[in-house]
């Protein structure tokens, strides 16, 4: 899988979601359990992708390939947050996201940050393909200051 960068400019802004923090995503101690923040990240994804229009119709799908975070500080229910999402990179085949989870009232207060690598792959041999011109036109449309 080839990671150099293609030579577009990458944007400036960012993909951002807003979602409730669920009851059943706390631990025994009250807090979000930490398995809850990766899909909270997951979410924002899905939801980038499905802006794109990189909805598995074609036969490609975006595949999650690293995903890191550092907790930043307790995520309490009930609340809303903001998942967020900034593109760093566009390789080849891949694309690599600087991610967070702030609360919905305060987008300062940080809960999380992380990082994730996404290769878009083809459904049936699930091997990695490269972004297409419109994908690549759909991504920078998602990340438009």
């Amino acid at each position: 899988m080839s990671t150099e960068p293609l030579d577009i400019q990458t944007p400036s802004g960012t993909f951002e979601i807003e979602m409730p923090v669920r009851w059943g995503d706390m631990d025994a101690i009250r807090h979000v359990n930490n398995v809850a923040y990766f899909r909270y990240f997951e979410e924002g994804r899905v939801r980038l992708f499905s802006a794109m229009g990189l909805d598995g119709a074609q036969g490609r799908y975006g595949v999650l390939a690293h995903a890191s975070c550092d907790f930043l500080k307790p995520l309490l229910y009930p609340a809303n947050v903001v998942v967020g999402m900034k593109l760093v990179r566009i390789g080849r085949s891949s694309i690599e996201l600087d991610c967070w989870i702030a609360d919905a009232r305060d987008r300062q207060a940080l809960h999380a940050r992380g990082r994730n690598v996404l290769v878009c792959a083809d459904g049936t041999t699930g091997r990695p393909v490269p972004w297409s011109e419109s994908d690549r036109q759909a991504l920078l449309r998602c990340f438009s200051a």
